[in-house]
């Protein structure tokens, strides 16, 4: 599809994956989507922990104005707030089936049998859950405040929250942003930070290690109470498709956070403010933690083959440890990353995060999350607003 303008009509969601959005454009944003900025306040009704929670912060800083940020700041603490969100919500969907769920964290009641899946990976899945849920909160809710703070327009997605809820019992029946029971999981990142010749940088390509999920719909989540239905013919009553949405949910978990991992420190390099700056670093830093623990989970995924009984689509977990695959690619234990090639090829390599680079990271970022099927099912104005908050960020300029 050719480049067109920021100012003119973002159309569909297509327009999004196939990146028909000049990311460079300085152009100015159009009216009609600013219904999504607000200012020392948030309007509307609310629905998720995070939109309550903002409402009260927002009210408590309103009149607590300290100096002002450039426009390019705001731009880029305004697409990681409307991140943060998206994450909170599908952060939330994950807590309230398999998480734990209490004041810190409220909303459902559990899925006893998805819960025990997780705990496949991890015992201690429930409290990483959670945890992982209450940080995306605190973002969301800190930078929102921060943007108060210097009378910058603040970021609200209620209108947003239109998907259907999963109908396992368990999920709380209210509107969401994200779609979890439809995802295309990216697995490459399990190869990326393994490999010691490949840097997506320099524009490599990575192996993925689980292919069946980076191709088709799979639910991350129970659909239904179907999906959590009890196998007799197991000891533990997990049958093999729960135990595959378990599975593709603990690969799902790292290939989000390995996205914000990146994705602040891309960021990062066209921020003016010292501060702005520290807020970024330190935001970054938690991020870095959630992945690796993601990534170490992941790998403790069983080995399993199994179709779902809805669609019929075939899903298989390789033991990563064996033949075909096996070797320092795939070896599950090495989740600290291995060095790599960095900045040119000609100097030594190093262990870093990857990628780094940061032209046009947020609409990269923005793409990433449309590919992973988490907003099927949303509407043409959403993607709007995605991109041009994304093509903002990008837009920013580091001003010395």
């Amino acid at each position: 599809m050719a480049k067109e303008n920021l100012s003119a009509h973002v159309s569909s969601q297509q327009s999004l994956e196939s990146g028909g959005i000049d990311v460079d454009s300085q152009a100015q944003p159009s009216i009609r989507r600013r219904s999504f900025l607000k200012g020392l306040g948030v309007a509307g009704a609310t629905l998720s922990a995070g939109a309550l929670l903002t409402s009260k912060v927002l009210a408590q800083v309103s009149g607590a104005s300290s100096g002002s940020i450039s426009a390019g700041d705001a731009a880029i603490l305004r697409f990681l707030c409307a991140a943060g969100i998206l994450e909170t919500d599908l952060w939330q969907q994950y807590n309230e089936l398999g998480g734990i769920q209490d004041s810190e964290v409220p909303g459902g009641s559990g899925s006893p049998l998805y819960t025990a899946a997780l705990e496949k990976l991890d015992e201690d899945m429930p409290q990483y859950i959670h945890d992982n849920t209450e940080d995306e909160l605190t973002h969301e809710v800190f930078i929102n405040a921060y943007l108060a703070s210097k009378g910058a327009a603040t970021v609200d997605l209620d209108q947003f929250r239109t998907l259907p809820s999963s109908k396992a019992t368990g999920a709380q029946q209210i509107g969401r942003l994200t779609n979890l029971m439809q995802l295309t999981v990216d697995t490459t990142w399990f190869t990326r930070y393994r490999s010691r010749s490949k840097n997506p940088d320099f524009g490599d390509k990575l192996p993925q290690a689980i292919p069946s999920i980076a191709v088709g719909q799979h639910p991350a989540i129970p659909r239904t109470d179907e999906d959590v239905k009890p196998d007799s013919s197991k000891p533990d009553g997990i049958s093999d498709f729960t135990q595959a949405i378990a599975n593709t949910a603990g690969f799902h978990f790292a290939t989000i956070e390995q996205g914000g991992t990146s994705l602040y420190p891309m960021l990062a390099q066209r921020v003016s403010s010292v501060e702005v700056l520290r807020i970024l670093l330190s935001i970054g830093g938690t991020e870095i933690c959630h992945f690796q623990t993601w990534s170490d989970k992941a790998g403790n995924a069983p080995p399993l083959r199994t179709k779902d009984p809805r669609t019929g689509t075939r899903v298989v977990f390789p033991n990563l440890n064996e033949s075909p695959l096996g070797g320092e690619d795939f070896q599950t234990n090495l989740i600290m990353p291995e060095p790599c090639p960095f900045l040119d090829r000609s100097f030594p390599t190093v262990s870093i995060i990857r990628p780094t680079r940061t032209e046009g990271a947020a609409m990269g970022a923005a793409k990433a999350l449309t590919a992973d099927g988490l907003f099927i099912g949303q509407s043409k104005e959403f993607f709007e607003m995605l991109a041009t908050l994304a093509s903002e960020a990008d837009a920013a300029r580091r001003e010395c």
